[in-house]
């Protein structure tokens, strides 16, 4: 398995001798979790965007993910440009993407029933992973980056690479969540996705905000794959299963909330984390279903609902 979490579960191998270690391997999970956490919260956050804001379930987001680890790949190992300028291609290049297939796909597609926004979109999915391996191939690839050290503190190992990736989430989501409220542009995109009739009424352009919010999903998507890539493989479909627990995350955190994406993701990444361990890395992939069914059967409207944006 080659998803999310493979590379990080398989590096845990820590023996609990002493409650010393035992303090360490929860130190490390808690990290792992995070990490994990942070990806997957970038990958829903985009994609409750869209379904926010248009109700459509964007089953391409996946493809966009992968389709940013590969732009960035291409730009590091065949163009030469540094990582952070790769990571700047990628999500504008995903952005882009994301703004055509709105104007491709989705647009033509407004006013029909929303199970032909699903087709348009897992139509747009199998292109993208088509075209991905006509273009790159079949096989893996591995993103390089300048972020291989690792870092001792307290004498325990945290890879530089995951540090990265905990706090460029972070600094990520914070920017966002200051776009949504303190910005003209950020409080349209939150009008239309609470109230579209409302939005219209007062002169919100729905089709400008349309294009804007699949122009930051696709980034978001992208900035996500160049971050995890260095310590996980490219493929073709690596975007499957990512998309596929991104769902399970905005389900989990209430459909169209932004807060649930992020709350979301940190707790199918610790669950994942803590679960592969103490339980079995074969079983990972199946904790996320696993608290759906758990959650839903309680709370069958999600942690947080819409209002809590």
């Amino acid at each position: 398995m080659h998803g999310p979490a493979a590379s990080i579960s398989n590096c845990l191998h820590l023996d609990a001798a002493t409650p010393f270690e035992s303090m360490d391997q929860i130190v490390q999970l808690l990290f792992n979790g995070l990490t994990l956490g942070a990806i997957y919260g970038l990958v829903a956050l985009g994609l409750t965007m869209v379904y926010g804001v248009l109700h459509i379930p964007n089953f391409a987001h996946g493809a966009l993910y992968m389709v940013g680890g590969y732009v960035a790949y291409t730009l590091i190992s065949k163009l030469g440009l540094g990582y952070w300028w790769a990571m700047l291609g990628a999500g504008t290049t995903v952005a882009l993407l994301g703004m055509l297939m709105q104007a491709l796909v989705f647009a033509p597609l407004r006013k029909a029933p929303e199970l032909y926004d699903m087709i348009g979109a897992i139509g747009v999915m199998l292109f993208l992973e088509s075209a991905a391996q006509l273009i790159w191939g079949a096989g893996f690839h591995r993103l390089p980056t300048p972020y291989g050290q690792v870092l001792q503190i307290a004498g325990m190992p945290f890879p530089l690479q995951r540090v990265l990736i905990i706090a460029a989430a972070f600094v990520l989501v914070s920017v966002l969540h200051l776009f949504l409220t303190r910005t003209v542009t950020g409080s349209t995109i939150l009008a239309l996705a609470q109230d579209p009739q409302g939005a219209a009424l007062v002169g919100i352009d729905a089709r400008r905000v349309t294009y804007l919010v699949f122009a930051i999903s696709g980034a978001l998507a992208a900035v996500a794959a160049v971050l995890y890539a260095p310590i996980n493989l490219l493929y073709p479909t690596m975007g499957g299963l990512v998309i596929v627990k991104a769902f399970v995350i905005i389900i989990l955190g209430g459909m169209g909330s932004f807060p649930g994406a992020i709350l979301g993701g940190l707790i199918i990444g610790m669950a994942e984390s803590f679960g592969g361990f103490y339980v079995s890395t074969d079983y990972k992939d199946i904790i996320a279903f696993v608290l759906l069914v758990v959650v839903l059967s309680v709370r069958p409207q999600g942690l947080l609902t819409q209002g809590a944006r």
